[in-house]
């Protein structure tokens, strides 16, 4: 079974983006635009990872990655525009495996994505190698 991908962010060309260059690597992908949405999903327990912006309307990335841990633990990447380093501490110290500034290069979140992949026990990521 390929990895699937979340991708929780408020701005859609974000999303689009990322949809665009998980498939170009053969990676699956579902999109949310905020986190209520990821947490009312009927696959929330097939992801394999989840990429997450920090700030979003309603609910904040950092809320998100709280309840996640407290009842279905997802390896999760956290990608911001603005954030300071308290928010990037606050994101680690919680256990995520990644806090990358927006704009990113694909090689680093493609590193962050396979450390996660392999944090989750592999996923079949071993084929994006």
């Amino acid at each position: 079974m390929r990895p699937l991908i979340a991708i929780v962010d408020d701005d859609e060309s974000v999303r689009e983006a990322l949809r665009g260059f998980f498939k170009s690597i053969g990676l699956q992908t579902e999109l949310f635009a905020c986190a209520q949405d990821f947490l009312d999903s009927s696959h929330l327990g097939d992801m394999s990872c989840l990429i997450l912006d920090v700030l979003m309307p309603g609910m904040d990335g950092l809320e998100l990655q709280r309840q996640l841990a407290a009842r279905l633990p997802i390896p999760t990447i956290f990608i911001a525009g603005q954030a300071d380093q308290n928010v990037r501490d606050t994101a680690m110290r919680a256990g995520a495996i990644g806090f990358l500034p927006k704009p990113f290069s694909e090689e680093i979140l493609l590193k962050a994505v396979r450390t996660a992949l392999e944090s989750r026990g592999g996923g079949g990521q071993s084929r994006f190698q």
